[in-house]
Protein backbone atom coordinates (compact mmCIF):
# COMPACT_ATOMS: atom_id res chain seq x y z
CA UNK A 1 0.00 0.00 0.00
CA UNK A 2 1.28 3.65 -0.50
CA UNK A 3 0.57 6.18 1.97
CA UNK A 4 -0.82 9.65 0.29
CA UNK A 5 -1.45 13.14 1.96
CA UNK A 6 -4.97 13.89 2.25
CA UNK A 7 -6.15 16.67 0.33
CA UNK A 8 -6.51 19.74 1.64
CA UNK A 9 -8.61 21.64 -1.35
CA UNK A 10 -11.35 20.43 -2.77
CA UNK A 11 -10.61 18.55 -5.43
CA UNK A 12 -13.53 19.71 -8.26
CA UNK A 13 -15.69 22.38 -8.87
CA UNK A 14 -19.56 22.91 -7.70
CA UNK A 15 -21.32 21.95 -11.29
CA UNK A 16 -23.01 25.04 -12.58
CA UNK A 17 -25.98 22.65 -14.10
CA UNK A 18 -29.22 22.48 -12.98
CA UNK A 19 -30.86 19.80 -10.68
CA UNK A 20 -33.13 17.34 -12.18
CA UNK A 21 -33.87 13.26 -11.86
CA UNK A 22 -31.23 11.54 -12.71
CA UNK A 23 -31.35 7.98 -14.78
CA UNK A 24 -28.58 5.46 -12.61
CA UNK A 25 -27.63 2.15 -13.95
CA UNK A 26 -26.02 -0.56 -11.89
CA UNK A 27 -24.75 -3.18 -13.99
CA UNK A 28 -21.49 -5.43 -14.52
CA UNK A 29 -21.18 -9.07 -13.00
CA UNK A 30 -19.85 -8.00 -9.96
CA UNK A 31 -21.86 -8.49 -6.51
CA UNK A 32 -23.36 -4.88 -5.38
CA UNK A 33 -25.90 -3.78 -7.49
CA UNK A 34 -28.96 -4.40 -6.20
CA UNK A 35 -27.25 -3.34 -2.80
CA UNK A 36 -26.30 -0.64 -3.77
CA UNK A 37 -29.55 0.51 -5.47
CA UNK A 38 -31.15 -0.25 -1.96
CA UNK A 39 -28.93 2.69 -0.44
CA UNK A 40 -30.18 4.88 -2.53
CA UNK A 41 -33.53 3.96 -1.18
CA UNK A 42 -32.29 4.35 2.17
CA UNK A 43 -31.01 7.63 1.37
CA UNK A 44 -33.67 9.03 -0.10
CA UNK A 45 -36.48 8.10 2.19
CA UNK A 46 -34.07 9.36 5.44
CA UNK A 47 -34.79 12.55 3.44
CA UNK A 48 -38.61 12.48 3.66
CA UNK A 49 -38.87 11.02 -0.50
CA UNK A 50 -41.19 8.95 -1.97
CA UNK A 51 -39.29 5.39 -2.75
CA UNK A 52 -41.10 2.44 -4.79
CA UNK A 53 -38.92 -0.84 -5.84
CA UNK A 54 -40.12 -2.70 -8.06
CA UNK A 55 -37.90 -6.67 -8.48
CA UNK A 56 -38.25 -8.16 -11.63
CA UNK A 57 -36.75 -11.25 -11.00
CA UNK A 58 -37.81 -11.87 -7.29
CA UNK A 59 -41.03 -14.20 -6.85
CA UNK A 60 -43.76 -12.62 -5.49
CA UNK A 61 -44.43 -12.88 -1.48
CA UNK A 62 -40.61 -13.09 -1.44
CA UNK A 63 -39.10 -12.79 2.30
CA UNK A 64 -35.36 -11.89 1.55
CA UNK A 65 -33.08 -9.63 4.20
CA UNK A 66 -34.73 -6.31 2.15
CA UNK A 67 -38.22 -7.05 2.12
CA UNK A 68 -38.36 -7.15 5.65
CA UNK A 69 -36.51 -4.49 6.59
CA UNK A 70 -38.18 -1.75 3.85
CA UNK A 71 -41.50 -2.97 5.07
CA UNK A 72 -40.67 -1.83 8.84
CA UNK A 73 -39.24 1.55 7.63
CA UNK A 74 -42.39 1.73 4.51
CA UNK A 75 -40.69 1.68 1.63
CA UNK A 76 -42.84 -0.35 -0.90
CA UNK A 77 -41.19 -3.31 -2.67
CA UNK A 78 -43.46 -5.36 -5.14
CA UNK A 79 -41.60 -8.20 -6.79
CA UNK A 80 -42.59 -9.18 -9.78
CA UNK A 81 -41.34 -12.47 -11.20
CA UNK A 82 -40.90 -15.77 -10.51
CA UNK A 83 -37.38 -16.54 -9.88
CA UNK A 84 -34.49 -17.03 -11.65
CA UNK A 85 -35.40 -18.23 -15.51
CA UNK A 86 -33.31 -21.56 -15.12
CA UNK A 87 -35.99 -22.61 -12.19
CA UNK A 88 -39.22 -21.22 -14.47
CA UNK A 89 -41.06 -24.02 -15.25
CA UNK A 90 -43.00 -21.85 -17.70
CA UNK A 91 -40.74 -19.23 -19.53
CA UNK A 92 -43.70 -17.79 -21.29
CA UNK A 93 -45.44 -17.05 -17.74
CA UNK A 94 -41.93 -15.60 -16.72
CA UNK A 95 -42.35 -12.96 -19.69
CA UNK A 96 -45.63 -12.20 -19.33
CA UNK A 97 -44.51 -11.40 -15.09
CA UNK A 98 -42.10 -8.91 -16.89
CA UNK A 99 -44.50 -7.62 -19.23
CA UNK A 100 -47.17 -6.96 -16.24
CA UNK A 101 -44.51 -5.90 -13.75
CA UNK A 102 -43.55 -3.53 -16.53
CA UNK A 103 -46.64 -1.79 -16.77
CA UNK A 104 -46.31 -1.44 -13.36
CA UNK A 105 -42.94 -0.06 -13.22
CA UNK A 106 -44.13 2.44 -15.97
CA UNK A 107 -46.77 3.94 -14.99
CA UNK A 108 -44.97 4.68 -11.04
CA UNK A 109 -42.24 6.23 -13.14
CA UNK A 110 -44.36 8.50 -15.45
CA UNK A 111 -46.77 9.19 -12.23
CA UNK A 112 -44.42 11.60 -10.83
CA UNK A 113 -45.67 10.09 -7.61
CA UNK A 114 -42.03 9.29 -6.57
CA UNK A 115 -38.69 10.79 -5.97
CA UNK A 116 -37.00 7.28 -6.78
CA UNK A 117 -37.74 4.41 -8.42
CA UNK A 118 -35.66 1.26 -8.14
CA UNK A 119 -36.64 -1.17 -11.23
CA UNK A 120 -34.25 -4.14 -9.71
CA UNK A 121 -32.46 -6.94 -12.07
CA UNK A 122 -34.37 -5.04 -15.17
CA UNK A 123 -31.70 -5.85 -17.37
CA UNK A 124 -32.67 -9.79 -17.56
CA UNK A 125 -36.22 -9.45 -19.08
CA UNK A 126 -34.67 -6.62 -21.27
CA UNK A 127 -31.75 -9.21 -22.86
CA UNK A 128 -34.09 -12.14 -22.46
CA UNK A 129 -36.17 -10.04 -25.47
CA UNK A 130 -39.27 -10.13 -22.51
CA UNK A 131 -39.74 -6.54 -22.70
CA UNK A 132 -39.49 -3.84 -25.47
CA UNK A 133 -36.51 -2.05 -24.85
CA UNK A 134 -37.97 1.03 -27.45
CA UNK A 135 -41.20 1.07 -24.60
CA UNK A 136 -38.10 1.41 -21.48
CA UNK A 137 -36.47 3.92 -23.90
CA UNK A 138 -39.32 6.34 -24.05
CA UNK A 139 -40.56 5.69 -20.58
CA UNK A 140 -37.14 7.01 -19.23
CA UNK A 141 -36.81 9.81 -22.10
CA UNK A 142 -40.44 10.91 -20.97
CA UNK A 143 -40.86 10.42 -17.38
CA UNK A 144 -41.28 14.06 -15.41
CA UNK A 145 -38.48 16.19 -15.26
CA UNK A 146 -37.77 15.48 -11.20
CA UNK A 147 -37.60 11.54 -11.00
CA UNK A 148 -34.57 9.80 -10.42
CA UNK A 149 -34.97 6.11 -11.82
CA UNK A 150 -32.41 3.31 -11.30
CA UNK A 151 -31.62 0.23 -13.07
CA UNK A 152 -29.89 -2.56 -12.11
CA UNK A 153 -28.90 -6.16 -13.49
CA UNK A 154 -25.82 -7.50 -15.34
CA UNK A 155 -25.42 -6.84 -19.02
CA UNK A 156 -27.22 -3.77 -18.95
CA UNK A 157 -28.31 -2.35 -22.97
CA UNK A 158 -25.66 -0.49 -24.60
CA UNK A 159 -28.84 2.18 -25.53
CA UNK A 160 -29.56 2.65 -21.33
CA UNK A 161 -26.12 3.26 -20.87
CA UNK A 162 -25.72 5.92 -23.30
CA UNK A 163 -29.05 7.29 -21.89
CA UNK A 164 -27.85 7.37 -18.26
CA UNK A 165 -26.58 9.98 -16.47
CA UNK A 166 -24.36 7.94 -14.02
CA UNK A 167 -23.46 4.34 -14.81
CA UNK A 168 -21.67 2.23 -12.38
CA UNK A 169 -20.19 -1.50 -13.91
CA UNK A 170 -19.67 -4.20 -10.42
CA UNK A 171 -16.57 -6.13 -11.53
CA UNK A 172 -15.80 -8.92 -9.32
CA UNK A 173 -12.46 -9.73 -8.19
CA UNK A 174 -12.61 -12.26 -6.07
CA UNK A 175 -16.12 -13.64 -4.68
CA UNK A 176 -16.69 -16.75 -1.79
CA UNK A 177 -19.01 -18.69 -3.99
CA UNK A 178 -16.11 -19.63 -6.78
CA UNK A 179 -13.91 -20.54 -3.74
CA UNK A 180 -16.95 -23.33 -2.06
CA UNK A 181 -18.64 -21.34 0.10
CA UNK A 182 -22.34 -20.78 -0.81
CA UNK A 183 -24.60 -17.53 -0.42
CA UNK A 184 -24.90 -16.10 3.36
CA UNK A 185 -28.30 -15.13 4.21
CA UNK A 186 -27.79 -11.47 5.33
CA UNK A 187 -25.40 -10.80 2.98
CA UNK A 188 -26.47 -12.54 -0.76
CA UNK A 189 -30.14 -12.78 -0.05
Amino acid sequence: MQIENPPTAKPYEKPAGERRGLLLVNTGDGKGKSTAAFGLALRATGRGKAVKIYQFMKTQGARFGEHRMFEQIGIPVESLGDGFSWDSRDLDHSAQLARNGWQKAKAAILSGEYFLVVCDEITYPLIYGWLDLQDVLETLQNRPKDVHVCLTGRRCPQEIIDMADTVTEMRPIKHAFDAGIPAQRGIED
